[in-house]
């Protein structure tokens, strides 16, 4: 009962302040010609870094430059060119998939007692 209460929370389509949260995520993101998916810090979180490390090499070339370009875009204090922010999909997901994958493997490996294929490590 309490999950599905916060679902309707959370969701756009029920909620209105939701709805327009994630026009204003939305924007701020095509601001800069960012993905929502490219947020996750790989540093911070051991699963998001082994996720990366399964996607083909052509998709987190394709994050490296989106990232670079974003913070040379913020360090000129300047946007993306209208014509480039309208072409921008900020979410559109690459790496929930794997990332959802890992983060099962990893439930069902402590569930069998099995140690951990990879440890944090503090950069």
């Amino acid at each position: 009962m309490m999950a599905s209460f916060l679902q309707s929370i959370v969701d756009p389509k029920k909620n209105w302040l939701a709805a327009l949260h994630m026009k204003t995520i939305s924007r701020r993101l095509r601001n800069y010609g960012l993905r929502y998916d490219d947020l996750y810090d790989p540093y911070y979180d051991v699963d998001v870094k082994e996720a990366l490390n399964r996607l083909p090499r052509e998709v987190v070339d394709a994050r490296n430059q989106r990232l670079k370009r974003a913070m040379d875009l913020s360090m000129k204090h300047e946007y993306l060119p209208e014509n480039l922010q309208a072409m921008q999909t900020p979410f559109r997901s690459y790496l929930q998939d794997m990332l959802a994958l890992v983060k099962k493997e990893r439930a069902e490996r402590e569930a069998l007692g099995a140690l951990p294929l990879y440890q944090r490590t503090i950069p």
